[in-house]
């Protein structure tokens, strides 16, 4: 247990069964938020069709959702800071809510993308905001199984996002996949308002000019790697440079400013700081494997789309599995030594499955990527643990919009380093030779490397 931890009563947190009804709260919230990045992919076309507009368009009715969450997190979690996090938790839940009914009636696809960006938002202000409460909400030596429960739900919302839209939008109709959200909105706002603890020691000002250049920032990369290979070179490299720019201007105000948007003290706790870089790493190795994986089954093995999904699937069923044992284990073991087992399975994972020979029958397939899967579902739950515990309660929030933008930012570098591979490749002179099965098994070898080395940097927390 860390010195943090230790310094924090024991027996903190909120009473049986308020603690719960706070909980359920905040899971509805991220639960509505997870669903929410995935379930309106499989009606794009059904809404291109029904707006009159083209596919290139309509995209950015996802891409709206994804750029404003990514870029907003850190900003978010210092709004709790100033103005309190429940304040900020419920503001978002109202808005997520309304704003779904308002996708769910318009016809214009401005309106509907615009409305798409404040859920974006809003689910940055509930996630960024809900992960750091559960330490308020929880004694300390529970921590880490509700924040496994968290990782269930966000990956059952990722799951089953896709499923649940394409039979909305076969049994009903596409609006309808933002209406749902309307009866969750509601009992969360309930919940929120009557169990969430109230806020207190906020207060304080506001950085507006770091706010303006993190999201630039983050806005300017996570467009540069959601748009690579569809727009030109010259606009990707532009917002490469402006992203760069914004990142340097941002780290320059936050050393000089006396109550920075992000406090860079927050690094100078080790185990916190190598917790971030481990879960970056762990989410680089994902993101990469994530895009790498759909190119391997269907071009190399002639899966088809639906096949390829199939297949997929025991990744993420095992992090069901797995994350909510790995918090109960966080909680009565070492967090660290359960997270770096975690990361070491999930290694072995990557290597296995960039081990697939030319014929891999389907178990060669499910059983590698079960194995990746039980690895990060068991590296998870604890390192959020660790991440959260292991700064002062004043810096909960902070650190909870870290972790949220390390997960997003991670998953954004691994699917850039597969998108810029791949740019290179096209060039003929670059290929040296390698044909795509080649390309993508190396894919699959870096992410296994990646995630390795979130391991070492894992071990080096071990003992201190």
């Amino acid at each position: 247990m860390s010195n943090t931890l230790v310094h924090d009563a024991v027996f903190d947190g909120l009473p049986i069964p308020k603690r719960y009804f706070a909980a359920l709260a905040i899971l509805t919230g991220i639960l509505m938020g997870a669903l929410d990045t995935s379930i309106v992919n499989v009606a794009l076309p059904t809404i291109s069709h029904d707006l009159g507009v083209s596919a290139s368009a309509v995209i950015w009715v996802a891409n709206a959702y994804h750029i404003a969450s990514a870029a907003t997190m850190i900003s978010f979690a210092a709004c709790g800071s100033v103005f309190g996090y429940k304040r900020v938790y419920v503001a978002g839940l109202v808005v997520f809510t309304v704003t779904s009914l308002g996708c769910a009636v318009t016809h214009s696809l401005e309106v509907l993308v615009l409305f798409r960006g404040a859920q974006g938002l809003c689910y940055a202000a509930m996630v960024s905001i809900g992960m750091g409460m559960y330490r308020r909400i929880y004694p300390a030596n529970l921590l880490g199984s509700i924040l496994g429960i968290n990782a269930l739900v966000v990956a059952v919302g990722t799951v089953a996002g896709p499923t649940v839209g394409g039979v909305v939008v076969t049994v009903l109709s596409w609006p309808w996949l933002f209406l749902i959200n309307v009866p969750l909105g509601i009992v969360a706002i309930y919940f929120s308002l009557r169990d969430l603890p109230a806020d207190r020691d906020v207060g304080g000002t506001f950085d507006v000019v770091g706010a303006g250049l993190s999201t630039a920032a983050l806005v300017a990369f996570v467009t540069a790697v959601d748009q690579a290979g569809r727009w030109s070179d010259i606009i990707i490299g532009v917002l490469v440079v402006v992203s760069i720019l914004a990142g340097g201007l941002f780290y320059r105000s936050q050393r000089t400013l006396s109550a920075p948007l992000l406090p860079l003290q927050i690094f100078s706790f080790s185990r916190f700081s190598l917790a971030a870089i481990t879960s970056l790493s762990s989410f680089t190795a994902q993101g990469l494997a994530f895009v790498a994986l759909p190119f391997l089954l269907q071009y190399t093995y002639g899966r088809t789309a639906i096949e390829s999904a199939l297949l997929f699937t025991p990744w993420p069923l095992t992090v069901v599995f797995a994350a909510p044992l790995a918090g109960r284990l966080a909680d009565k073991f070492n967090a660290t030594i359960v997270s770096t087992i975690g990361t070491a399975i999930f290694a072995v994972g990557l290597a296995a499955t960039a081990l697939l020979g030319e014929h891999p029958t389907i178990p060669d397939i499910l059983w590698r990527l079960a194995v990746c899967g039980l690895g990060f579902g068991l590296f998870q739950a604890p390192n959020n643990r660790e991440m959260l515990s292991s700064v002062p309660k004043a810096m909960t929030g902070t650190a909870s919009g870290i972790l949220s933008t390390a997960r997003v930012l991670g998953q954004s570098l691994g699917a850039a380093i597969v998108a810029v591979v791949m740019a290179a490749v096209a060039i003929p002179a670059l290929r040296f030779g390698l044909d795509e099965s080649t390309i993508m098994h190396g894919a699959l070898w870096l992410a296994s490397c990646i995630a390795a080395g979130a391991g070492l940097f894992s071990t080096l927390r071990i003992h201190k």
